[in-house]
């Protein structure tokens, strides 16, 4: 068994970085198969709740009120118009992405509050609170620096110690994984090693030090980790808005079509009539709204043709197109339209054209 203790900072970062969130699937996968066992101090969890919403709010923090300021000094300027309006554009795309990349953050934070939900919380022994202390009184890693209250850290170091003392035998295997190395790793020097003041608690095989997550899982089963990395190289950016507003109007313009064309068969078939304006004004009058919904006005009817004609001319034959389409294809056409508009604040459905 693989027994981890992650620091709090490790945590903090899966969820600001989300590069490197695939390394937190990894992680649940090894538990859930049992490769490996969370040790989870109780000071982790304090320290992870305290700051969670700062990251939150940090990574999902818009730049609108920067790009405002921008955006009306690219105005103001002089240039060619076409530029500013490129230069506008792209700002547009950027400010809208910037929120999108933050509520990633908050998903991961969410599934690292649920993983400590299901994690036995290990509390402070009163012997692990005392050597804390003494490292403090002592100056010793990670309580080395100047103007630094370390106890937190400290306290964190030795209950690893101790849970190793208390768990070690045949087959178990322990493993300290953080992020902040100007704490616990060796000064001026290779900050993979654990400080000197610290280093006695670490080996090459039994109980070991990481500055980074992936090197500590690679440990457990290298070839899926190094699978991974591909992932962790592979930056998938959202589409900006104004691609999204591209596809919106085209997919709008689809969807108006086929309608177009189911009233354009309901007409030649009989299902409905296209009438002079006197004669739907005169029916109007008598019937009301029962009267229109099977009778058109021909100048409204000629201005659709024009318009279907214009629509068939700009989208182009092909899925893609004006069709044909399949029922399935017609299905994805609505569901990436309503999708699309739900992005943008509309409700769910909305297929108005």
């Amino acid at each position: 068994m693989f027994h981890i203790l992650i620091d709090t900072s490790v945590w903090l970062d899966l969820a600001a970085d989300q590069r490197q969130s695939p390394l937190l699937d990894v992680l649940l996968d090894f538990l859930k198969e049992r490769q490996a066992k969370l040790v989870l101090p109780r000071t982790v969890v304090e320290e992870f709740r305290k700051n969670r919403d700062r990251i939150a709010k940090s990574s999902a923090k818009s730049l609108a009120s920067h790009f405002g300021q921008v955006r009306d000094a690219i105005k103001k300027v002089d240039g060619d118009k076409r530029q500013k309006e490129k230069v506008l554009d792209f700002l547009a795309d950027v400010d809208y992405r910037i929120p999108l990349l933050g509520g990633a953050a908050e998903g991961t934070l969410k599934r690292v509050e649920e993983l400590f939900d299901k994690t036995e919380v290990i509390e402070p022994s009163d012997l692990a609170k005392v050597r804390a202390a003494d490292r403090g009184i002592g100056r010793k890693a990670p309580c080395h620096h100047d103007n630094k209250n370390s106890m937190a850290d400290a306290l964190l170091i030795e209950m690893y110690f101790e849970y190793v003392e208390a768990n070690a035998g045949a087959g178990q295997r322990f493993a300290f994984v953080t992020h902040n190395k100007n704490d616990f790793s060796i000064a001026n020097g290779n900050s993979k090693l654990p400080h000197v003041d610290i280093a006695y608690g670490f080996s090459r095989i039994k109980s070991m030090y990481f500055i980074n997550l992936s090197d500590c899982l690679r440990r457990i089963d290298p070839t899926r980790v190094t699978n991974l990395m591909w992932e962790l190289e592979w930056d998938q950016q959202p589409r900006g808005l104004t691609d999204i507003l591209k596809w919106m109007d085209r997919l709008t313009t689809m969807v108006w079509h086929n309608r177009h064309m189911n009233w354009v068969w309901r007409v030649e078939n009989g299902k409905e009539k296209i009438v002079s304006r006197d004669e739907w004004d005169a029916g109007f009058a008598r019937h009301g709204y029962k009267y229109s919904a099977k009778h058109t006005p021909i100048e409204v009817w000629q201005g659709a043709l024009k318009a279907a004609r214009s629509a068939r001319k700009r989208l182009g034959p092909g899925v893609d197109g004006y069709g044909p389409y399949t029922d399935f294809e017609w299905g994805m056409i609505n569901g990436k339209l309503s999708a699309l508009r739900w992005v943008l604040g509309d409700e769910w459905d909305m297929l108005d054209t």
